[in-house]
């Protein structure tokens, strides 16, 4: 769904369960920051018929330029790594940085998304038990968006490939956004290598965070339902559908 200002803009309508069944077109969204919409994207945006907006990102992400669109939706503020994704925080880092020490930060990033921000997704997915017509972002709609997206997809039982493969679609969808970054990072001096790791998403960052899971539930359908307590049944209900 391309936008002017909007990036990432998904709908996971159509993709399947194991069971067969589909997950409902129009009602659940993934996209980077909207906050920053265009007329016409507020014009497509409302089309939707949002329920709520979901907002991953801290305070400090946040600009007084958003309120055109807030001021438009229902918004639900469930911070995820508060401060250390602020463009304050990210240049300093990249600009002591080398690849390895980005790409170590993207990994213990992911790592800590099931362990130290278990509420704020808890959260989110108690939010869609409500069964409403939602769309949840973060800044660039891939860290923190698809790591949601992947509890998400995982409570609506669809296989981990096709988890997998709409996860790593952020790097095509956010092409237009990588290229600008990447102009904005090179006049700070960053090289294009160092902040690479941040830019795009990789297949390893979510097997990192799949690994944290493991390691301590054993697996992903125990994470939701002990350590989130997600009414698995409850969501399918709301968002899966049979095929035609």
């Amino acid at each position: 769904m391309p936008l002017e200002n909007v990036y990432n803009l998904r709908d996971l309508g159509g993709l399947h369960s194991r069971d067969g069944r589909l997950v409902r077109m129009g009602r659940l969204f993934r996209s980077g920051n909207p906050g920053m919409a265009s007329p016409a994207d507020l014009q497509s945006l409302r089309g939707l018929g949002l329920d709520v907006v979901v907002d991953f990102r801290s305070p400090e992400e946040k600009s007084p330029d958003e309120s055109g669109f807030a001021d438009a939706f229902n918004w639900l503020a469930l911070p995820v790594l508060e401060g250390s994704m602020s463009i304050k925080e990210l240049v300093p880092r990249l600009q002591g940085a080398t690849r390895q020490d980005m790409d170590e930060f993207m990994l213990q990033v992911y790592c800590d998304f099931p362990t130290k921000h278990r509420a704020a997704f808890a959260a989110f997915l108690k939010a869609a038990e409500k069964g409403p017509t939602m769309l949840y972002h973060c800044s660039t709609g891939k860290d923190r968006a698809g790591f949601a997206t992947m509890l998400l997809l995982s409570a609506l039982d669809v296989a981990p490939a096709t988890i997998m493969a709409n996860y790593l679609e952020s790097n095509h969808w956010n092409q237009r956004l990588i290229q600008g970054l990447m102009v904005r990072l090179a006049s700070l001096d960053i090289a294009p290598d160092v902040a690479m790791p941040l830019l795009e998403v990789r297949a390893g960052y979510l097997k990192a965070s799949l690994q944290a899971i493991e390691q301590e539930w054993g697996s992903t359908a125990r994470f939701l339902r002990e350590a989130l307590s997600v009414d698995v049944p409850r969501l399918q209900a709301h968002y899966l559908e049979h095929g035609a």
